[in-house]
């Protein structure tokens, strides 16, 4: 059995272990220890990574009694090893954990709206709430949390019975029975958690919810705490004023700017589409008289600059308006787009010249026996075009 340093001394950094037994875990080799300072994930908290000598620990499992670590280097039973944990990742951990705590009892205390679910990421966290919540609630619930935080109260752990707890407010119900390991927050909260949590609520920092949305009939809250809290900060920081310098407004300004640029730039799209549509009937004219005629069927190949995958397709359709034409258009861009098409009254199948200019050039695309379409093709332009020219005339 491992002694789990970490379950009475979460802010233990370094210590030292004996090796009890080596293994392998997904061809890389495992390390037990009589004891290790090492948390495994278990409750929603990710692993703690570090050192042992000299060797690093790149990840940490919870097998029954033992805790397991998985190495970059094989190790010797018997050996006595300095462990050294990873400080800056598990502190992150103590308060995006201890923080959990505080926001799920504030929504708790407050509306009597419990935590089903809660998730550590490498970014954010979330828990989900049972019950959806209101926008005015929610900031009711963060506020009262910053307000614990910032009384810097105290986070202790106590060990119990299940007889002992079930006479205890605890805010939920435990999921094992047994011997429970409890983190109080002073006043305030008092759950059975087997995670790492610090020792003062200050030192969580704050409480940031960067989102909440409906989930499941609840509620799903994503949020950050202490460093992750600051990065956030930065990173709103810099796109607001990004924002600001590009829209020349205030920052207050920005959702009714924001809000113009995308209906100027709806309108702008109408219009050009339009332009667009009145001058490929112009470039279909053009390129029709430098058809190459293959008995009465005209064929137009072409690669053309300065047009995309819509604008390739409107002169191709009109083209195709007009008897016995059959066209191959590509875009001169990187990666080059392909509109294959025919008059109805030609037997050509627009679908299965596609298919062998991608099984030649690569690319995705397809379509119907009069139009097919696809992007993504790699060649030389002047290739393409021989290829597609030979397909149309047979």
């Amino acid at each position: 059995m491992t002694d789990r340093i970490y379950y009475t001394e979460p802010s233990c950094r370094s210590f030292q272990g004996t090796v009890t037994r080596i293994g392998e875990h997904n061809g890389r080799p495992t390390v037990v220890l009589d004891r290790t300072a090492f948390y495994p994930t278990s409750g929603g908290q990710p692993f703690d990574t570090g050192r042992l000598g000299t060797v690093s620990v790149i990840e940490t499992l919870d097998e029954d009694e033992e805790i397991v670590h998985v190495v970059d280097t094989p190790m010797s039973v018997g050996v006595v090893v300095p462990g050294e944990i990873d400080w800056t990742r598990r502190f992150d951990h103590m308060q995006q954990h201890t923080g959990q705590h505080v926001l799920s009892a504030a929504f708790d205390r407050l509306f009597d709206n419990r935590t089903t679910s809660f998730h550590m990421g490498t970014e954010a966290s979330t828990i989900d709430l049972a019950r959806e919540v209101a926008q005015s609630d929610l900031e009711r619930a963060v506020e009262e949390a910053n307000r614990v935080i910032w009384e810097d109260r105290e986070v202790s752990i106590r060990f119990v019975s299940a007889d002992e707890a079930a006479r205890l407010p605890l805010r939920k119900e435990p999921v094992r029975g047994g011997t429970l390991r409890l983190i109080e927050i002073k006043d305030f909260d008092l759950s059975a958690c087997g995670g790492t949590h610090v020792h003062r609520t200050g030192a969580i920092g704050m409480i940031a919810v960067t989102n909440a949305e409906r989930f499941r009939g609840g509620a799903r809250i994503t949020f950050v705490c202490g460093a992750r809290a600051l990065r956030s900060f930065r990173q709103d920081r810099d796109a607001v004023t990004g924002a600001v310098r590009v829209l020349s407004v205030l920052p207050h300004e920005l959702p009714n700017a924001i809000e113009r640029a995308q209906l100027e730039s709806k309108d702008l799209r109408k219009t050009v589409s339009r332009l667009q549509g009145m001058l490929a009937v112009h470039e279909a004219s053009t390129l029709l008289e430098g058809a190459t005629l293959a008995g009465d069927l005209r064929i137009v190949v072409q690669a053309l600059e300065g047009w995309d995958a819509a604008g390739l397709k409107a002169i191709a359709a009109a083209l195709v308006s007009q008897k016995d034409v059959a066209v191959c258009l590509l875009s001169m861009s990187d990666p080059v787009a392909v509109v294959v098409a025919r008059s109805q009254n030609v037997v050509i199948d627009a679908a299965k010249t596609l298919r062998a200019l991608l099984d030649r050039f690569g690319g995705r695309g397809g379509g119907r026996p009069d139009l097919a379409q696809g992007a993504g093709l790699v060649g030389d332009t002047q290739d393409l075009l021989a290829a597609a020219r030979e397909l149309l005339t047979g």
